[in-house]
């Protein structure tokens, strides 16, 4: 075969190999899932992450990193460089002084610096993590007491909806099932207030408010995006429907089942438009979550599994 054979068959093999990566789109998204303190640590299990987080966001294309509690601000700054999005999970730790606000605090600050600067890196906050990004928001907490722990709601839908980044891709079917059907699963007992929202200068100018829902007391703020920067909260879980099914409450109709994969692709494809990198497909593979192997503890936790650090 003669060399100007092969290079033919090179180049031709060369062009039909698939295409992963684009100018303008990154296809190996990966993505930090904040872990938390754990409620009674033992060794080798002083902090957690429940795996529906990270199976949300597989499901939708992406990979998955642990965001370690209590590591250095030299250690958080490199992975932050590293990764292309990240999430503030559930759960039931300080929002005000644990290792996880400490994290959050950090890598929220990172992601303004870095979007001002023209660097799109996309932040997630659900329910804890939602309340988290209030208080690194407006400085401080103003939550108030609402009777919402174990209840599937409907969200009652704001204006703002309708120009919204969040649910642009969401078929109109869906839509009107989130608002009719009690689709979204609330597992908190405290919740920013509609009131309190309206009178903060710093979470009015900053977010928009797409969604709310009431206790019957109370009316609060459920679903929120910010104006200009790619952060977004839910007070109420969206990995939980296709995920955990220890609790009667949870709602896996195909309908919620659904939101579970719309609201999980919106958010990769969020991290699809950053372009970090790890330094070496080494230390990529020694930080994934695959390092890692969930434990079964649906008999006595709200998880179906967590994985323990």
């Amino acid at each position: 075969m003669s060399t100007e054979t092969l290079s033919f068959l090179l180049l031709m093999s060369l062009i039909n190999l698939p295409v992963c990566y684009s100018a303008d789109r990154n296809d190996e998204p990966i993505i930090g899932v904040l872990a938390q303190e754990v409620f009674s640590p033992k060794p080798n299990q002083t902090a957690y992450i429940a795996a529906s987080y990270v199976k949300f966001l597989e499901a939708a294309g992406a990979r998955v990193v642990p965001v370690m509690i209590n590591q250095t601000l030299e250690e958080y700054k490199t992975l932050f460089s590293s990764i292309n999005g990240v999430l503030y999970p559930g759960g039931g730790v300080s929002i005000i002084s644990s290792g996880y606000q400490r994290a959050a605090k950090i890598f929220y600050e990172l992601a303004i610096e870095a979007n001002k600067r023209g660097d799109y890196f996309p932040v997630w906050g659900t329910c804890l993590g939602f309340e988290q990004l209030m208080v690194l928001t407006s400085g401080k907490s103003q939550l108030s007491y609402t009777n919402t722990s174990g209840i599937a709601l409907p969200l009652n839908f704001t204006k703002e909806v309708k120009g919204s980044r969040m649910f642009k891709a969401f078929p109109p079917e869906l839509m009107s099932a989130l608002s009719s059907e009690p689709l979204t699963e609330n597992s908190h007992q405290w919740s920013l207030g509609t009131l309190t929202y309206s009178a903060n200068e710093e979470l009015r100018s900053f977010y928009k408010v797409l969604s709310t829902n009431s206790d019957g007391n109370i009316e609060f703020v459920s679903t929120v995006e910010a104006y200009n920067f790619p952060i977004y909260g839910t007070q109420w879980h969206p990995e939980k429907n296709a995920f955990e099914w220890s609790r009667p409450y949870i709602p896996h109709s195909p309908s919620a089942i659904r939101t579970t994969f719309h609201m999980a692709e919106f958010l990769v494809s969020e991290a699809r438009k950053n372009f970090h990198r790890f330094q070496s497909k080494e230390d990529e593979s020694k930080a994934l979550i695959y390092n890692y192997n969930p434990v079964y503890t649906g008999t006595m936790s709200a998880f179906e599994q967590m994985y323990l650090f």
